[in-house]
């Protein structure tokens, strides 16, 4: 197991998972604290980084392609201090930091994680019921409607319609966008058979945020609808099934031929790894270890 305790949060890696924690430090962001502790699955990481600085270190968790809800309405847009998947180290920790990334990535070495897209959530998205109140607006979501409530400083074009609930089954795609600069930020639900998209200030649909502290908490009302969602990667049912909807044949189990090969394959990949100095003699022994014992 490998651990690293810092200030802004906890980091825990048992050889299955990742378990962070945020800090109570007062630097950590709303959104980090609001949402509590992650448990991330090995098979949801792409790859994990260290950089150091003369001041504070950061470890990075890069996530596969649609392994997360939240990372998928924000579309990568969440702040330092709001991002789960980043820790501060202080440089005392350096060498436990650099620790935890080898025993990281000699994991999905070993159990030869892939780094592309998945095409279903691994982490469940923040729980419901949520409520969070930024902007002109307040958006409820228990799991199965969003409700919209609007505040004085809301436009007529919403306000004079009064509250509006979007059944979950009637939203096609949910997305959180920050403040920048001089435009505002929102969070924006496309329904089914509404017109075309218009400025979140006077969309019924959106909510405006205006670049205050509470606005990355209207990110976890995006995810938990997102969580809920059809996976954008995910192929329509119809696409699966056979002939007048018969069950599609199952697909041939791979020959051990095949497994033979892509084995040695591997073994090839790993000793050009080692030879152009990105694995290390201790990593290229342990995984060549392990490929050896499954042939």
């Amino acid at each position: 197991m490998a651990e690293i305790i810092q200030k802004d949060g906890t980091w825990v890696f048992d050889g299955d998972a990742l378990r962070l924690t945020p800090g109570r430090d007062k630097n950590v962001g709303l959104l980090r604290r609001e949402l509590g502790e992650l448990l991330v699955p090995l098979a949801a990481l792409a790859g994990i980084s260290f950089e150091q600085g003369k001041k504070s270190g950061r470890l990075r968790l890069r996530l596969r392609d649609g392994a997360d809800p939240l990372l998928h309405a924000t579309g990568g847009r969440l702040a330092e201090p709001h991002d789960p998947y980043q820790l501060l180290v202080e440089p005392d920790r350096y060498g436990v930091a650099e620790y935890f990334v080898d025993e990281v990535r000699n994991a999905l070495l070993l159990d030869q994680v892939p780094s592309g897209p998945v095409d279903a959530y691994l982490l469940p998205g923040p729980s419901v019921p949520l409520s969070v109140s930024a902007g002109d607006g307040i958006a409820h979501f228990d799991g199965e409607q969003v409700r919209l409530e609007w505040k004085w400083q809301a436009e007529d074009a919403k306000s004079a319609a009064g509250p509006r609930t979007l059944p979950l089954a009637d939203i096609v795609a949910v997305e959180w966008q920050p403040s920048a600069g001089l435009e505002n930020g929102h969070l924006r639900f496309t329904v089914r058979a509404a017109p075309g998209k218009v400025p979140p200030k006077y969309d019924p649909n959106a909510v405006e945020l205006w670049g205050f502290k509470r606005d990355p908490l209207m990110a976890l009302v995006a995810a938990a609808v997102q969580a809920r969602l059809p996976h954008p990667s995910a192929r329509p049912a119809a696409e699966d099934a056979g002939p007048a909807g018969e069950s599609p044949a199952p697909a041939p189990a791979p020959a051990a031929e095949d497994d033979h090969d892509a084995l040695l394959r591997r073994l090839r990949e790993l000793g050009e790894l080692h030879r152009s100095g990105v694995l290390t003699d201790e990593e290229f022994t342990l995984a060549k270890q392990a490929i050896l014992k499954r042939m």
